[in-house]
């Protein structure tokens, strides 16, 4: 292990306050104002005949004209009816226009494509300097290359990533897990699924929930098998599934893939959260290859010991440890679960401990560790919405539609629900999916884009004030182009703050690849030491706060790229209506 890699104390800062009282938090779902109006279709809204109605889709966020301003992409669904050609759903990429506002350019780019989408990734797959697109579906996934000029060419068949046979895929990640410069790609599949291969609602074991008869699965359809594609330089990818040792993992009902080098030795592992099955900690041997080690790592089941249905992912070095933890969303009667990573590849649950096991009537999806008010410590906002519409009005104390749960860091391992007090729009419900975070707005402030069933999204924007920031879009040279991979810590003091520059996250999502740190009421930041991919360390120091910084690998700061928050103003929905 390289002695900047070496495990560091998991104990909190001492100069930390041990508890801190949240402050005012204020949420408005601003999404219609901003133009993201389109409608989210998938299957049926009072009643689900098959498991393929319900998985719902993720979001998409990230820079696809290198503009400085971050775009929207949400993949969109079907219904088992079909419809016709000129009116089937497709999904919606939105160009941001700079004002607080976006405009739906999907034809334009070239990415009117209709079926049943799952999910995303972005990643630079030929280092060209603009963001490739992934999208997964249940039948063919697509990867649009970006041509730089504002449309996308899909090169799926080209680059070799079309299957003898449909596959259901749901979340990926582009990573170089080789790290020889170029990304690969890492594909989760759920089940084994097709409309004549499954009993329908009631007529099995895994057909009824509490009395009622509902779509069948996952449980009693064959899993679907998590696929490894290595980039070979020329456009084109190799199934290497086999050979890296993906495939000898147990059986999983796969959702959302998270990458992370967890325990700090170079190179990037892989965690897929599973349904119904243990989920899976990939860890890489640095040969090419990866052994499973959820179960000796602590990640697989919860702390009782039991399987989870595993739905969205976020990491986040939430107690200043220098290491980044986990968190999972879970099924209906289950609480999200909480990882402290206490490095060398052991994770502790500590849900209860930290605060997160007093809801179970919600199911989760989309995740974000979202540092709501900038103060540098990462809060939760959890996504949730059943999976069963038969489910309301029968008594069982949960709904279809349900509300977010917000929860703020209280800087000494533990959370508060402060749901009821950041806003009533919080507590809207609907049947949540895919969530993704970034400043789209460029004034300091992250949204989070949470795709809902069967409505238009929502955008949540804190309008409360909030303390200082910094943002860090990194460039690789020598490594990947996106930095995918890349380590970021932020020291003050002995306090440190990691975070990592990610492919897919939440629920089968993709947040901004901007890295950006909350800073409280510091003016500057002190040092930030940055572990590139390729194994290089840079280090900078005494960054003024509130600033959009672009790092190139090995040559720093680009000064003539750095600037300041813009002039755009978000007002809040319906200020002006009086």
């Amino acid at each position: 292990m390289r002695p900047d890699l070496a495990p560091q104390t998991t104990q909190l800062p001492k100069h930390t306050s041990p508890t801190v009282k949240p402050p005012q938090i204020h949420f408005e779902d601003i999404a219609r104002q901003a133009g993201l109006t389109a409608l989210n279709v998938y299957g049926g809204d009072t009643h689900k005949e098959f498991i393929i109605e319900t998985t719902g889709n993720g979001a998409i966020i990230f820079d696809y004209d290198n503009d400085g301003w971050s775009d929207i992409y949400l993949p969109n669904g079907s219904t088992i009816e079909g419809l016709p050609d000129n009116k089937a759903p497709t999904a919606h990429l939105y160009h941001n226009n700079h004002d607080g506002t976006f405009t739906d350019v999907t034809a334009r780019a070239g990415l009117m494509h209709s079926g049943w989408g799952q999910g995303g990734c972005v990643g630079d797959f030929d280092n060209d300097g603009y963001l490739d697109l992934l999208v997964t579906y249940w039948g063919q996934n697509t990867l649009y290359r970006n041509n730089g000029d504002g449309t996308f060419t899909d090169v799926t068949a080209k680059a070799g990533l079309k299957t003898a046979r449909d596959e259901w895929s749901t979340g990926c990640s582009f990573v170089d897990y080789d790290r020889d410069g170029k990304v690969d790609i890492f594909l989760v599949r759920y089940v084994d699924f097709s409309y004549d291969s499954v009993p329908r609602p009631g007529q099995g074991r895994w057909c009824q929930w509490k009395g009622i008869n509902v779509m069948c699965g996952p449980r009693g359809l064959k899993p679907g098998v998590n696929a490894l594609y290595h980039n070979n330089g020329d456009g084109t990818f190799s199934d290497v599934s086999q050979k890296s040792g993906i495939r000898n993992a147990s059986a999983c009902y796969g959702f959302t893939s998270l990458t992370e080098d967890f325990d700090h030795d170079g190179w990037p592992d892989i965690y897929v959260a599973c349904d119904s099955t243990a989920s899976l900690l990939y860890h890489n041997n640095h040969n090419g290859t990866f052994a499973e080690i959820g179960k000796k790592a602590g990640v697989a089941y919860n702390e009782d010991g039991s399987e989870q249905a595993g739905m969205g992912l976020a990491a986040d070095d939430f107690t200043h440890s220098g290491f980044q933890d986990i968190v999972k969303t879970n099924f209906s009667d289950d609480t999200p679960t909480l990882y402290r990573n206490r490095g060398e590849n052991n994770f502790d649950d500590v849900t209860y401990s930290a605060g997160l096991g007093k809801i179970k009537s919600w199911l989760g999806w989309g995740v974000q560790f979202y540092d709501f008010d900038n103060s540098g410590w990462p809060d939760l906002l959890i996504a949730n919405g059943h999976v069963y519409p038969e489910v309301d009005g029968k008594a069982l104390g949960t709904s279809y539609r349900e509300p977010k749960a917000a929860y703020y860091n209280l800087r000494d391992g533990t959370f508060a629900n402060i749901t009821a007090e950041a806003g009533s729009a919080l507590s809207e419900s609907h049947s949540g999916r895919g969530m993704a975070l970034g400043d789209l707005f460029n004034d300091g402030h992250q949204e989070a884009l949470v795709s809902n069933m069967n409505e238009p999204p929502s955008l949540y924007y804190n309008t409360a004030p909030i303390e200082n920031w910094m943002s860090l879009q990194l460039i690789g040279v020598k490594s990947n182009r996106a930095a995918l991979g890349a380590v970021v810590t932020l020291e003050h003091g002995s306090d440190k703050h990691e975070k990592e520059v990610r492919s897919g996250d939440g629920y089968i999502s993709q947040s901004d690849l901007r890295l950006h740190f909350g800073l409280g009421k510091s003016t500057r930041a002190e040092k930030i030491v940055i572990r590139w991919p390729s194994g290089l360390v840079e280090t900078l120091s005494d960054l003024p706060a509130n600033q959009y910084y672009v790092v190139r690998e090995g040559g720093g700061v680009d000064k003539s790229k750095t600037r300041g928050p813009s002039s755009v103003h978000i007002e809040r929905p319906n200020a002006n209506a009086h």
